[in-house]
């Protein structure tokens, strides 16, 4: 069995002021009802979006995606509504020439409880800016679990039910490890906050938009850069059966960015083994190096 130190990332702090229904409050007067859907059945969606040097980063991209996943669970809310709000908070922050990320967090809103949508009831809407350190991955890697697959079918939709995600991430955290790659019915999916890519005989393979993945904002930068480079691309699953062939295998995700994995775990034993971070890996970390450090 192997151990890793988890990458190091800043304590978890609360921030200190938050946007919640329409006004700015002291995070420590900011509460929502205990009958809120979100407080008492996961009822709602979540976004989290970049901001290098307090520039964002695809903010079109990360609120469409919003708004697709309120549009797909039937919240009606306009996700474009808060973009001046997001550089408010970033500014409100002392963030305006730092790296941070913008998190938005929108229920269905305070009802009795039903296993239905209630009718004419009026979103909890919930943002703040945070620290995030995103300097520095290109020079990371990260050691992670493969587990079974056990999260519901409509992984595209960004739901704050994340109790899936979170028990996968802490088999993962519980032994040292740094992410917990998932397999459904023998192929990989995504990890448990990231997406994942795999290069095989200089192909790169990750798996096709669906249910079953996250629509990673990242992850299609990556897909654009790959095809500005010319680099062969597949969106097809890799069976696990597969990564005895695989050369290198990457993490992408809003804070993630793009990450080489050195090593994978299944069953208390290594499955993979790369202590060095590939070369299309390389190319790609400095390609979205050029690409953050361009931002105006």
């Amino acid at each position: 069995m192997i151990s890793a130190n988890p990458i190091l990332q800043p304590k978890k702090t609360f921030p200190k002021e938050v946007f919640l229904n329409g006004e700015w409050i002291n995070s420590e007067k900011a509460f929502v009802s205990v009958f809120d859907r979100g407080f008492l059945l996961g009822d709602g969606i979540y976004e989290v979006t970049p901001f290098y040097d307090g520039k964002p980063f695809r903010l079109k991209d990360h609120l469409d995606r919003l708004q697709h996943c309120l549009n797909e669970i039937q919240i009606e809310f306009d996700a474009f509504s808060l973009q001046e709000i997001m550089l408010e908070a970033v500014s409100r922050s002392g963030f305006f020439q730092s790296d941070c990320a913008v998190y938005i967090q929108i229920t269905r809103g305070v009802a009795p409880r039903t296993h239905f949508f209630p009718e004419q009831i009026q979103p909890t809407v919930l943002l703040y800016a945070f620290p995030a350190v995103l300097n520095g991955f290109e020079n990371k890697q990260a050691s992670v679990l493969v587990s079974e697959d056990l999260r519901w079918h409509r992984c595209d939709v960004k739901s704050i039910s994340l109790m899936a995600n979170i028990k996968a991430n802490n088999q993962a955290h519980s032994l040292g490890l740094d992410e917990n790659l998932l397999v459904r019915d023998g192929f990989f999916t995504e990890g448990s906050h990231t997406s994942v890519f795999f290069v095989k005989k200089h192909r790169i393979f990750t798996h096709p938009e669906g249910p079953h993945i996250l629509s990673g904002i990242t992850r299609k930068v990556i897909l654009e850069m790959c095809r500005e480079m010319d680099l062969e691309l597949s969106e097809k699953a890799l069976h696990i059966n597969e990564l005895k062939d695989v050369d290198e295998v990457f993490l992408t995700g809003t804070t993630t960015q793009i990450l080489s994995v050195k090593s994978m775990l299944l069953n208390e034993k290594e499955i993979f083994n790369r202590p060095e971070t590939g070369e299309i890996t390389r190319q790609l970390q400095e390609a979205f190096l050029k690409l953050i450090r361009s931002l105006s």
